[in-house]
């Protein structure tokens, strides 16, 4: 299921462009590259073992999505879109830098990290080795998927979102979907 990454690129996408989808794509694999290393220092496996600290990483990973979403309802707000008459997009923010944030708050991403990859490595191999050849296809897979969505949203969003009504409506449906994630994430048990 898509999650917040999706959101804030697809957002990204829309309302900034192409170029800067494909930096927070970029910021969110430096996110990915972060838990890979905090992964195969083993610091993964002390969040995973102090409650206190992974619920903070949760709850600021709630507070992120809700966050972004609050922003980007601020920005569209009485159809003040981010979009200008000429159809450029406008920067809003450092996209990297939101990917980057993002990914590293994201839960599913911490619960992937402390929980699920460190599962298949086999226990005869020198953790840090494996650990790092399983962090680097993920990153590779993220990637490569999230930069073809942006490639696809480049050629279909202009078609389907040309007006500024549409990209307004876009940048709320957006603002409320990571409110809900965040949300959601807030009121589920770690």
């Amino acid at each position: 299921m898509p999650g917040p990454d999706m959101a804030v690129v697809t957002r990204r996408a829309f309302t900034s462009g192409t170029g800067d989808a494909l930096r927070t794509v970029g910021g969110t694999a430096a996110g990915l590259l972060l838990w890979g290393a905090l992964t195969v220092a083993g610091l993964a496996a002390v969040l995973a073992g102090s409650p206190s600290a992974y619920l903070a990483v949760w709850l600021l990973g709630a507070g992120y999505p809700v966050s972004l979403g609050a922003q980007s309802l601020w920005q569209h707000r009485r159809g003040a879109t981010v979009p200008t008459q000429t159809g450029t997009p406008t920067r809003v923010g450092n996209p990297w830098r939101t990917g980057l944030v993002g990914n590293p708050l994201n839960p599913k991403i911490t619960v992937f990290c402390t929980g699920l990859l460190p599962t298949p490595a086999p226990p005869r191999l020198p953790t840090a080795w494996v650990m790092t050849f399983l962090v680097l296809p993920h990153i590779c897979l993220t990637l490569t998927w999230l930069g073809g969505c942006v490639l696809l949203l480049a050629k279909v969003g202009p078609r389907c979102c040309t007006r500024r009504a549409c990209a307004g409506r876009l940048g709320r449906v957006t603002g409320f979907v990571l409110i809900g994630f965040g949300l959601t994430v807030a009121t589920t048990a770690g």
